[in-house]
């Protein structure tokens, strides 16, 4: 089956969790209020696009390539992103559920995390230099070797990060969110 090239278009509810997600190049197109949990994206390449409303929980998404892709009230669980073509991977997150994902190794300097819940969600190695976390939840999220750089979670919650285990030079963390850097050195704070 070849690949098809979709340019400028909108998918408004559509279930490719029953027929299969055509494989292609889609440019500036729009996925809105769609089911793709369970598609296979594997391939496919997405430039300039947004998903609003959808649900790509456990899509297969190998070697997909995502390039200014932004991503907004979708639900996005176990979604291995450490499998997606690494080359000018960009895209932001906005009011996500993102349970469960892995961003292992991955270079996403500058990425917007804005009001998701990113609970078990593994950042071993990532480069996450000037990204930003405003009012996202971190629960259990894993952080090792990870670059924080410059980062702001001023207004992030419930991380744990130990910083002898990660490059956090200049990085914005609340008063608040001390705790979540100490807590490797089982202190009580007041």
């Amino acid at each position: 089956m070849s690949a098809s090239y979709f340019q400028d278009e909108t998918f408004t509810g559509k279930d490719f969790a029953s027929s299969p997600f055509p494989k292609g190049e889609y440019e500036n197109c729009s996925f809105k209020n769609c089911n793709l949990k369970d598609a296979d994206l594997s391939g496919s390449m997405f430039s300039e696009c947004s998903f609003e409303g959808c649900d790509l929980s456990m899509a297969k998404i190998q070697k997909t390539s995502f390039r200014d892709t932004r991503f907004a009230n979708c639900k996005m669980l176990g979604l291995r992103f450490d499998s997606c073509n690494p080359m000018l991977l960009s895209f932001t997150f906005d009011k996500c559920v993102l349970k469960f994902s892995s961003f292992y190794k991955l270079k996403l300097k500058g990425t917007m995390f804005r009001e998701c819940q990113m609970h078990e969600v593994e950042f071993q190695e990532a480069d996450l230099s000037k990204a930003q976390f405003p009012d996202t939840d971190l629960t259990n999220a894993f952080f090792e070797n990870t670059t924080l750089e410059q980062a702001d979670l001023s207004t992030a919650y419930n991380f744990t990060i130990d910083p002898s285990k990660n490059r956090i030079k200049k990085a914005k963390f609340s008063a608040q969110g001390l705790a979540g850097l100490l807590s490797e050195y089982d202190l009580t704070i007041i």
